[in-house]
């Protein structure tokens, strides 16, 4: 279900507690196929205890590539507008049960854009790479996975490139995600039934 909110305001958070989140999505697909790490352990641990109390458990971390994405995200959104001759709509909230996410924008009535402010050797990486950046995989697939949009555009932005070059832009449909969609959907499975076992021991602990 889509909420028309807007994102990092109480009532956003409070959405958020206790589901599996695209920003969150690349922890539990770390060594797919093998056991969970150490990263989404204690995810889980902070995903049962919202799921027990309602309440979101801020992360309080914040980091210079983060401040930066936030100040730089409405300069790209601006960019890709006027490059894509189209209007970027609020993301908003998709709430499906145990996941959800926040895109950073809706386009038309079928697409979603992924924004990533990024240094100048990362949209480097991406140029010569000719593809999505790795690392984030998994939140692209989950996003589109999420929304159940037709497809989803990847927008890497470097404000230092030149201008006119400032901007990589890599789009992907639910046919090219077709086999991520399956592999996420195992995988979180598998993640629900780690989630349920840390609220079980949570909710039979008894004080001494």
């Amino acid at each position: 279900m889509f909420h028309d909110i807007e994102q990092n305001t109480e009532c956003w958070w409070e959405m958020r507690a206790g589901k599996i989140t695209g920003s969150a999505i690349s922890k539990i697909m770390a060594n797919n196929g093998k056991a969970f790490g150490e990263p989404a352990k204690k995810l889980a641990v902070n995903l049962a205890i919202e799921q027990i109390t309602g309440k979101a458990i801020p992360s309080g971390y914040s980091n210079a590539h983060m401040e930066r994405g936030h100040e730089q995200e409405p300069i790209a959104r601006a960019l890709y507008e006027e490059a894509t001759f189209c209007d970027v709509l609020n993301g908003g909230f998709y709430d499906n049960e145990i996941t959800g996410c926040s895109p950073d924008g809706l386009v038309d009535a079928d697409g979603v854009i992924e924004i990533k402010s990024v240094i100048a050797s990362v949209q480097y990486a991406t140029l010569k790479r000719g593809d999505i950046d790795p690392a984030y995989r998994w939140q692209v697939s989950f996003n589109l996975r999420e929304t159940g949009r037709e497809w989803i555009d990847y927008v890497s932005y470097c404000s230092e490139f030149p201008d006119g070059k400032q901007l990589i832009v890599h789009r992907r449909t639910k046919a090219d995600l077709a086999a991520d969609f399956e592999e996420m959907a195992e995988r979180i499975e598998l993640f629900e039934r780690v989630i349920k076992g840390v609220r079980g021991n949570i909710l039979e602990y008894k004080e001494r």
